[in-house]
This record gives C-alpha cells, sequence and structure tokens, in this order.
C-alpha cells in the first residue's frame, strides 16, 4: 500500500527537467534528491514527502536515458509515479530503483494537485482521499511487485542469490 500526496504534472516531462544534466557529476543519492525535478518545479524537494506520488500525463520520463532522473526521485521520498505512459528506459529505471510505475489513462483525470492518494498494488485500485473516487489499474506481474517490494533490483537481486 501506498499513501501520500499526489504531485501532478503534464505530457512529456523528460529527463533534463526530473534530474537537470548540470548534475551528473554527483553520485550520492541523497545529494541527487536535492534536484529532483529542478527543472520543472523548483520547490518540489521543499514540499515533497515520503511515500509521495508523481500523476503525470503521457511519455513521463522522456530524453536521456539517465537512470539519475529515477534514483533522484526515489531518494526525495517518490514511491510511485501514475502516468498515462512512460519512456521505456525510464519505466525499468523506476521499477530498478524500487518505485511503482503505473500506467493508468484515468489517473490524471480524476487526482488534483496536492490530492491524497492511495494505491493499491496489490488489489490494483487508486483511491482518491481527498475527491473520494477511486478507479481501477492494471496490476504489475509478480517479478516487479517483487522488486518494488525489495525496494529496488540491486536489494531483490541480494535477497535471491545465494550468500
Amino acid at each position: 500500500m501506498i499513501k501520500g500526496r499526489a504531485w501532478k504534472y503534464g505530457d512529456d516531462i523528460n529527463t533534463d527537467v526530473i534530474y537537470p544534466g548540470r548534475y551528473l557529476d554527483i553520485y550520492e543519492p541523497k545529494e541527487m534528491a536535492k534536484h529532483a525535478m529542478e527543472g520543472l518545479d523548483q520547490d518540489f524537494v521543499e514540499k515533497v514527502q515520503k511515500g509521495d506520488v508523481i500523476v503525470a500525463g503521457k511519455n513521463f520520463g522522456s530524453g536521456s536515458s539517465r537512470e539519475q532522473a529515477a534514483t533522484s526521485l526515489k531518494f526525495s521520498g517518490i514511491r510511485a509515479i501514475v502516468a498515462s505512459s512512460f519512456a521505456r528506459i525510464f519505466y525499468r529505471n523506476a521499477i530498478n530503483q524500487g518505485i511503482a510505475a503505473i500506467e493508468s489513462e484515468d489517473a490524471h483525470e480524476i487526482i488534483g494537485d496536492g490530492d491524497e492518494i492511495e494505491i493499491d498494488l496489490e488489489k490494483g485500485i487508486i483511491k482518491n482521499i481527498t475527491r473520494d473516487q477511486s478507479i481501477k489499474i492494471k496490476t504489475l506481474p509478480p517479478f516487479i511487485m517483487d522488486i518494488i517490494r525489495d525496494g529496488g533490483f540491486i536489494e531483490n537481486l541480494r535477497k535471491r542469490l545465494p550468500r
């Protein structure tokens, strides 16, 4: 279960605004998080809290394949991104970081900026607590759910490999 506030953005949010290129020489994830969404929303890091969710339109994460975009979001506190569609490489980078990447055409319509939402990944339901509305979403495959539950691909791999 993921519960937090929604931060709503539009279409074609690319990795250059999620994590600007001028910070690519930063390697510490907590430092990277200080620049999450800086190219689009200067106040994002001041507002975001652990467990929050980004809601966006189509083509979220387009542009370069820099995995720092997903890493900065994870360490800023983002637990899930709900978008109409994702750029494929960003989608997998988000999953690898343990962020639930959820495709939904309807979410952008029923969720407003700052709304409190709850996502039940097991049941495939997004509930907008603020507006008392719910929508059904496609559940994620079991192997992706395992990665998200474990906090990312590396943690999932450590759990599965013999020691």
